[in-house]
This record gives C-alpha cells, structure tokens and sequence, in this order.
C-alpha cells in the first residue's frame, strides 16, 4: 500500500493509545490505574446536558453554520470579553469540533508548506504532528534545565524567515506551568514586532489553582484583536468537563476567522448541533459546576504532590494549573517510554512518557481521577522505583514481591 508523505510523517498519539491500553486491561479484569487520563471525572453541567435532551426530544438534530450557531457564538463573544477583557464580535468567533480542530483549521489557513511554527518544551503531544498535516516544520524551544519556563531570548533565536508563527500553552500540558506575565508580555511584543502569528491555546486556562490567574494575551497586546495576529483557542471540554461533547472555539482577525470557517465548511460541513446546544448552556448557565471542578483539582493537585513527596530521586514543579504534573523520572530511567512500560507490566500504573511531550525522562500524572486511584497509584510507583520501599504491595488481588 502506497500512502502519501504526510500519512508516512505523522505517528499515532500516545495519549490516545495509553488510553485505549488502559481499556483493553480494564476489560481484562486488570486492576489498572489510569493516571495518564487527558479528561476531568466531574459530570458536566446539569443545564448542558438538559438543552442536548431536550434538543434530541424535538428530532430536529440538522446542520449548522459552517462556523457555529449565532447564539453559542454570541456566548463565546460574551466569555471572552468577561475573561479576557476585550470586546468581540460574533464574526470573530468560530467553533469548531474540539479546540484540536480549531487548531487545525487555523494552522490550514496561515500555514504554507515550509513554512515553521515554534512551540515551546514540554508541548502537547499534537502540536509537531499537526503542523506536519499543514506541511509546516515544526520548530521546538527547550527551557533552561529544570525549569518549563521558556525564554523569550531562545525564542528570537530560533526565528527564521520562514517562521509563519509561534504556539504557547498556557496553563501548559503537559506540566501545569502557567507562563510567567513578563514572558506573555515579551512574546506578544515580540510576534508584533516581527509580524508573527501567536496562537494562545487556553483550553485549561480555568483550571488554576491558588487564586491565581493565568496571563492574557490580549492583555499585553498594543493593538485591538482586528488588527492583530493574535489567535485565541479555548472550549468547554476540560473546564466544564464536556470533552465527549467536542466542542472548541477560536477568536481571532475576523478575516482569519472567515478563512477558517471556509475550511472547516469542507471538513465537517460544521460543529455537531447537539454538542453546540450544550455548550451554549453551558456558557449561559451557573458556572456552579466550573468553579467546583476546579476546587476538587486543586484537592487532588495537594494529594498528588504530596504523595510524590515521598518517592526519593524525582523533582517536580507543583502544577499551578491543568489536572497534570511532570515530574522527572530521569535518575530511575532516562527513557520515559521504557519506564513507563514497566511501571505498566510491574503495577498495572498507567503514566504518559514525557518524550512524547519533547521532555524525555520525565512521566506525565494525571490528578483528574480519584483521590484512591492518585493515592494507590503513586505507592505503587514509589514501591516499583523507591529502594527504601517496602518489599511487598498487593496490586489487584495479587500480592507482589521485588525481584528486580
């Protein structure tokens, strides 16, 4: 069979295959714990899931506008000037089927073959992939050594004449560092001056912990998002917990946004109506439900770091964000994916090698699950790797003793 470069350049996505590894043991009766989870335990909201009922009762489920329905557009425009602070229009608002696709759609619309876009280590997982699918070059800034903070100076550098723009995560997957103001400030200055796109994607941008709040943007641009390059990414699947429901946003140049709806209007002919109607509730709801997720992540932030407190040899950063930590593994195994596949084979913990996420050495751990399974999960890690461990823990129903 003959596939086309692009097919032959782009592998699977290790979050997903983790995910559908946990399953297949789950299904087995293996006593898993999945702490590589990519989504929140928490119900959506009760009102979201009401208005996709009631639409589903009417038989009326049809197409929509190639960008969105005017009313969940509207609700974006409206939450995006009471978070971000700056008035938009429906026009330069478009929704897409997961803030992946409203990725993709804008790398489809700015990016030319060759041309290079910079993201910053640790990334999402889909970013190099993804700028592959456009026929861009993906380009990666690492951080000063023990740090997730990228430098605007290791940026500069690596911009070239055919650098078309720059990515940034923020609160960041994988390691729930929030990029510091000055940083968004600089970058934002810097993409202006050098006429870049910055796409700012946000989708954990409300899941922060400690009464902080991530930087903006559009905060610390000098000209109105009309007359910028700045692209906003957001969505309900990770801060309302409706990641089945697939729906994302961009908020960008209203032209962009035009481009972009062309595109996507030969792609999925437009968002899914019922995940649209929930969302729109969502958004116009009490955001009761929000506000508590993000309460129970900051509870399962605490235990989880203080459960890896306790594992000698690893170093972390307390995530100020997201539902996911990245603590470095390196001093047990500098290969991220063989250690992982034995903490899998030996304890049944499922972890995200961080070489996925450009940072080989460390393992993403999520805290979206529950408090047992965070518990349970690093004491089986800690006994794997710790060599002041116990000799023996019972996984399952089986008890175990070291042989390696």
């Amino acid at each position: 069979m003959t596939l086309s470069k692009i097919a032959r350049s782009v592998g699977d996505s290790p979050t997903l295959k983790l995910n559908a590894t946990a399953s297949a043991l789950k299904a087995k009766g293996e006593p898993v714990i999945h702490l590589g989870g990519g989504e929140p335990e928490g119900k959506a909201p009760p009102e979201a899931i009401e208005s996709a009922i009631n639409l589903l009762g009417t038989g009326e489920v049809r197409y929509t506008p190639a960008a969105g329905i005017p009313a969940l557009r509207k609700a974006i425009a409206d939450f995006t000037e009471q978070h971000y602070g700056q008035a938009v229009t429906t026009d330069q608002v478009i929704a897409s089927a997961g803030a992946k696709q409203a990725i993709m759609v804008c790398l489809q619309a700015i990016i030319d073959p060759n041309d290079e876009v910079i993201f910053p280590a640790p990334y999402w997982v889909s970013y190099p992939d993804m700028v592959k699918l456009v026929g861009g070059i993906p380009v990666v800034v690492r951080p000063p050594a023990g740090t997730f903070q990228p430098r605007i100076g290791d940026i500069e550098r690596l911009i070239s004449p055919a650098t078309k723009a720059i990515i940034i995560n923020s609160p960041n997957n994988p390691s729930g560092t929030m990029y510091s103001p000055e940083f968004v400030a600089e970058l934002v200055g810097l993409c202006q001056r050098r006429d870049l796109y910055l796409v700012s994607d946000d989708i954990y941008h409300g899941l922060v912990f400690d009464g902080k709040r991530p930087a903006n943007c559009l905060a610390f641009s000098s000209r109105p998002l009309e007359r910028s390059k700045l692209v906003l990414i957001n969505g309900v699947s990770k801060q309302y917990a409706m990641t089945g429901f697939r729906i994302g946003w961009a908020v960008a140049h209203k032209e962009l946004i035009g481009a972009m709806a062309n595109i996507q209007a030969h792609q999925t002919s437009g968002p899914s109506i019922v995940g649209q109607q929930a969302s729109l509730a969502a958004l116009r709801g009490d955001q009761s439900t929000r506000d508590n997720l993000c309460q129970v992540l900051e509870r399962h932030r605490d235990l989880l770091v203080e459960k890896l407190s306790g594992i000698e040899g690893i170093t972390y950063a307390v995530p100020e964000g997201t539902f996911y930590c990245f603590p470095d593994f390196s001093a047990y195994d500098p290969s991220s994916d063989r250690l992982a596949r034995f903490l899998l084979e030996k304890v049944k913990v499922v972890t995200v090698p961080g070489s996925g996420f450009g940072m080989d050495g460390h393992l993403r751990i999520s805290f979206c699950g529950s408090m047992q399974g965070i518990e349970e999960g690093v004491e089986r890690i800690r006994w794997a790797l710790d060599p002041d461990a116990p000799g023996e823990i019972t996984v399952g129903k089986t008890r175990l003793v070291k042989d390696w």
